[in-house]
């Protein structure tokens, strides 16, 4: 039976920045206490998982049981398919030690290159992704909940927009004519693979709760 969350103190369980404020954005509305993992100067778990469902909850799991309260953590990449799903749950290690996404969406774009017949340029590139965003909610007994957002679209170059996050500036949804990275927060907000995860996980644990 699908739990409901019934309290007013969640953690965010993650580091990263951006995440964080999407979070808050979309919350907004509802009486919660947000704190993140940083707030409780925790770690970062090691993700030995190799799906985001078992990454999601390595993450959910650590922050509810160190912090005794309910978790939620994200776990989400860009899927490529000329690279085989690649980057995918390695989506941040692409990014190096460093967490440079500005690197890491060069070498997307090499390795899509490299994918390519000889004499063919970027635009002969099969260029279909996907983001996914696995949203898992735990709590400190162990009983998780989760749900995934898909968005489709494609990969551009050059990277455009200074806005979003990691991968944001070469991802260019289906039926838009901009990145992630050109939209206003409001706009990826409302359109995107977390935003999609976000609705499914606030209709079955936290609306009418």
């Amino acid at each position: 039976m699908t739990r409901r969350f019934t309290g007013t103190d969640l953690v965010i369980a993650t580091h990263n920045r951006g995440k964080l404020n999407e979070f808050a954005a979309m919350f907004s509305d509802l009486p919660l206490r947000l704190t993140s993992a940083v707030d409780h100067n925790l770690p970062s778990p090691d993700e030995t998982g190799t799906t985001f469902v078992e990454n999601a909850k390595i993450k959910a799991l650590f922050v509810a049981q160190s912090t005794g309260l309910p978790a939620l953590a994200d776990d989400s990449g860009l899927c490529i398919d000329l690279l085989g799903g690649a980057p995918g749950v390695y989506s941040a290690d692409w990014a190096g030690e460093n967490r440079d996404f500005a690197l890491a969406c060069e070498r997307v774009h090499e390795a899509m290159l490299e994918c390519l017949p000889k004499q063919k340029e970027w635009v002969d590139v099969k260029r279909g992704a996907h983001f996914v965003s696995l949203l898992m909610l735990a709590w400190p007994d162990g009983h998780v909940e989760y749900v995934e957002g898909i968005a489709d679209g494609e990969i551009i170059w050059p990277p455009r927009g200074a806005g979003g996050h990691g991968y944001d500036p070469i991802f260019q949804p289906i039926g838009h004519t901009r990145t992630y990275g050109e939209m206003l927060p409001a706009e990826k907000n409302a359109i995107s693979h977390r935003a999609q995860a976000f609705r499914l996980m606030r209709e079955k644990c936290f609306d009418g709760a």
